[in-house]
């Protein structure tokens, strides 16, 4: 399922913004849940590691689907859990590179060929198969904690009306 198709089906589902990637590609985030309890899960940091946002993107299907039928979820009941916590979904922080792996950015394109280029320094790495960074081969999880520090800087600009 589909983002835009989240707010249709499970119109509970808070979904949003923030930010733009270097390309201009909407980096979009899901709230699921109404709970003090905060917990924020993201995919797709490395863009080789691609498949990360459909799983995540199953496991919010999934949840919101035991929701609505008043069921459980690995055990646990999914109304208790929502109504104790807010889960935050960032299903792709790296858009840009998940599009160049896939093969969805043309070959003709400046990006593709600026990234080809920066490639060309890491020779035992397949291209664009192998590629990790974003759109300028800026590697997010070698920047983890400075990432993090931004993320959670977003985070607060969005959501600081919950912690008053």
């Amino acid at each position: 399922m589909n983002i835009s198709s989240f707010s249709t089906v499970f119109p509970f589902i808070q979904i949003g913004s923030i930010g733009k990637s270097i390309m201009g590609n909407n980096i979009p985030y899901l709230r699921i849940g109404t709970g003090k309890k905060e917990v924020f899960y993201s995919a797709s940091i490395h863009a080789n590691e691609w498949i990360t946002s459909p799983v995540i993107m199953k496991f919010v299907e999934n949840l919101a689907n035991a929701y609505v039928n008043d069921s459980y979820i690995y055990g646990y009941r999914a109304k208790s859990i929502l109504n104790s916590t807010s889960i935050y979904v960032v299903p792709m922080i790296n858009p840009d590179g998940v599009n160049l792996v896939t093969n969805n950015i043309p070959k003709s394109s400046s990006y593709y060929k600026n990234a080809e280029k920066i490639s060309t320094n890491y020779p035992s790495i397949p291209f664009p198969s192998g590629w990790k960074a974003n759109i300028e081969g800026v590697d997010f999880k070698k920047y983890q904690p400075h990432i993090l520090h931004i993320l959670i800087k977003i985070f607060f600009k969005f959501f600081s009306w919950y912690w008053l």
